[in-house]
C-alpha cells in the first residue's frame, strides 16, 4: 500500500486555481491517501483544500498595484514559507504567480530539503532567458504546458515534464450548437466574423477603435458579413458601448448577470459558428484552435513597452498556434503593424483561404495533448515520478 502523501500547493489567480484543482483531482486518483494544505480558490477548495487565506490577496499585477500591498504580500510570503517548513510536506507545488510562488520556494529551500515543483514554465523561449537559471536555484521540477519548453528548463538544471495544456480538456461546441447559435441570433448562413478585443480595460482602450475600423473596412468589402463579440465580464459594459455603432450589426455576448455556465456555452457556440476571428494576442489563440476557427492576431502596447519588449523578444511570432505547430500560418499585426487597413486585408485573406490554418490548428491540439490523458492526471503522475526519482 502506498504511504500517505502530504502536498502543500499554492495558486494565486483563477487560472492557477483551475490548474491546481485538476492536479489535485489527478493526485487523488493515483494516490487516494493524499492530503493537501496551502492556498487556492474555489476549484482547489472543491478538491479538499482548506485555503490558509483568500487567494484573491495574491491577484495583483503591475508595479502600481503591487506597491501599496508590498508589505502585506511580503508578510504572506513569509507566513506561507514558515507553514511549509513547519508542516514538512513531501512536496510543495507552486502554480504560476512567480512573484509570490518563487519567493516562497526560495525561502523554503534556504531552510529545508522539501522538494519544490513549479507548474507553468516561464516563457524563457520568448524573452528574459535568465529566469530559468534563477528558478533552478530553488525549483527541482517544472511542469510545462507547451511541448517545446522542457529543453529550456533542463538546460538550466531542472527536471521538466510536458504535461499538456488545459485547453485540450475544455468542452468544445458541436456543429449543431454552432448552427443553433446562428438561428438564435438570426444570423442565417451569413459569413460571421468574431472579434475578441481583450479582457482588460487597457487592451480595449488601445485596440477598440482600431478593431472597429477593421470591421468597417471588412463590411465595406463584404456587406453580408456579420459580427459577434464575446465580451469578457470585466469589460462587457465598455465593449457594449464601444461597439454600438459598429458595422456588421454586432451581436455582443454579455456574460454579466446571467448563469455562468450558460454564458460559457454561448461563447463556445459562437466560436464554433464563426468563420474567422480577429483576436488580441494571448491564449485565446488556443481556444480558437480548439474550436477550429481560423484567426488573425493583432496587438499593440504603449510605446515604451513596444521598444523594450521588441528588443528582448527572442521569437519571430507571439501566437501559440504558430509556435506549437512550427508554422507561421496565423497572420500577426503587432506594434507598428497594428493598422486597420493591414489587419482588414489579413482577415479577408484568411476568410478566403483558411485551409492551412485548419491543418495547423489540428496539429497544435494534438501536440498539446488532445486525445491523451487529461493534463491534471499527467501532471499528477509527473509529480509522483519526480518524488520517486528523488
Amino acid at each position: 500500500m502506498n504511504a500517505p502523501l502530504h502536498v502543500f500547493i499554492i495558486a494565486g489567480e483563477p487560472s492557477g486555481d483551475k490548474l491546481g484543482g485538476a492536479l489535485m483531482a489527478g493526485l487523488k486518483e493515483v494516490r487516494p491517501n493524499v492530503t493537501f494544505e496551502g492556498i487556492g480558490g474555489v476549484q482547489m477548495q472543491a478538491e479538499g483544500l482548506n485555503s490558509r487565506f483568500d487567494m484573491s490577496e495574491l491577484s495583483v499585477m503591475g508595479v502600481a498595484e503591487i506597491l501599496p500591498k508590498y508589505r502585506h504580500l511580503m508578510r504572506r510570503i513569509n507566513e506561507t514559507a514558515e507553514a511549509v517548513i513547519a508542516g514538512e510536506p513531501d512536496v510543495v507545488i507552486t502554480i504560476d504567480s512567480p512573484d509570490f510562488s518563487l519567493r516562497v520556494a526560495k525561502r523554503v529551500k534556504m531552510r529545508s530539503t522539501v522538494r519544490t515543483v513549479h507548474y507553468v514554465a516561464p516563457t524563457v523561449w520568448a524573452w528574459r532567458a535568465g529566469r530559468a537559471a534563477k528558478m533552478a536555484r530553488h525549483i527541482d521540477q517544472v511542469l510545462a504546458l507547451l511541448p517545446f519548453e522542457p529543453p529550456f528548463m533542463q538546460a538550466a538544471g531542472m527536471r521538466c515534464d510536458f504535461v499538456g495544456h488545459p485547453v485540450v480538456s475544455e468542452p468544445v461546441a458541436t456543429d449543431a450548437q454552432g448552427l443553433a447559435f446562428r438561428t438564435a441570433h438570426d444570423l442565417g448562413d451569413a459569413p460571421l466574423l468574431m472579434v475578441l478585443p481583450g479582457s482588460r480595460r487597457s487592451e480595449i482602450g488601445r485596440l477598440g477603435e482600431r478593431f472597429g475600423a477593421v470591421v468597417a473596412q471588412i463590411v465595406a468589402q463584404r456587406p453580408d458579413m456579420r459580427v459577434v463579440i464575446p465580451a469578457a465580464a470585466p469589460v462587457a459594459g465598455i465593449v457594449s458601448r464601444l461597439t454600438r455603432d459598429w458595422s456588421g450589426t454586432p451581436v455582443v455576448l454579455d456574460p454579466r448577470g446571467g448563469d455562468y455556465a450558460d454564458a460559457m456555452t454561448q461563447k463556445r457556440a459562437a466560436f464554433r459558428a464563426a468563420d474567422v476571428a480577429l483576436a488580441a494576442s494571448g491564449t485565446v489563440s488556443l481556444e480558437l484552435a480548439a474550436a477550429d476557427t481560423p484567426m488573425v492576431i493583432a496587438y499593440d502596447m504603449n510605446w515604451l513597452s513596444r521598444v523594450v519588449i521588441g528588443r528582448m523578444l527572442r521569437v519571430d511570432t507571439v501566437t501559440l498556434v504558430n509556435l506549437v505547430s512550427d508554422t507561421r500560418v496565423v497572420p500577426e499585426f503587432i506594434g507598428k503593424r497594428c493598422q486597420p487597413d493591414l489587419i482588414a486585408q489579413g482577415v479577408l485573406d484568411v476568410f478566403e483561404h483558411p485551409d492551412a490554418q485548419h491543418d495547423a490548428m489540428a496539429l497544435t491540439m494534438r501536440l498539446l495533448g488532445q486525445g491523451g490523458d487529461p493534463p491534471g492526471l499527467r501532471a499528477a503522475r509527473a509529480v509522483l515520478d519526480g518524488l520517486d526519482a528523488g
